[in-house]
């Protein structure tokens, strides 16, 4: 079985964000990047080369796979802002419906820029998916914000 690449490391989030090529990305990752630490008030990690996540839960698929990853993040990427938003979407159609403009994908928001979107219900998303994911799968790290 092959072993997950992306992994959290050492790797400075600082050099990272301040490397995106885009400079409107670049600007909306940082911005992103305080969201997260204030919701979160867990530290920034890398994840692989291109993500930046917030805590960790540890998971088992029914086939006995194991893995840890991210309890949420961001990548800024070259088409667009990608947030992780790991409980998926559908419990929170009210808040996508107040949303903006965005893509999604399973667990995936693609949004192109920050101005797209409701930063105010950006971070009611943000904090309702953390905890969704603290209650049920990182009982120990309870979030503030």
């Amino acid at each position: 079985m092959a072993e997950l690449k992306t992994k959290e490391n050492d790797a400075s989030v600082e050099a990272f964000l301040e490397a995106v090529e885009h400079k409107k990305r670049r600007e909306d990752a940082l911005v992103i990047k305080e969201v997260f630490d204030r919701i979160t008030s867990w530290p920034a990690k890398m994840w692989g080369a291109s993500i930046v996540g917030y805590g960790s839960y540890d998971y088992k698929y029914p086939t006995g796979r194991t893995g840890t990853w991210m309890i949420t993040g961001f990548s800024p990427r070259k088409t667009s802002l990608t947030l992780y938003i790991m409980p998926g979407f559908g419990r929170y159609e009210e808040l996508m419906s107040r949303l903006g403009k965005y893509k999604t994908g399973k667990s995936c928001l693609y949004v192109n820029k920050l101005e797209d979107v409701d930063m105010e219900v950006l971070e009611e998303l943000i904090k309702a998916s953390v905890q969704h994911m603290v209650d049920n799968y990182h009982k120990d790290n309870p979030v503030c914000g």
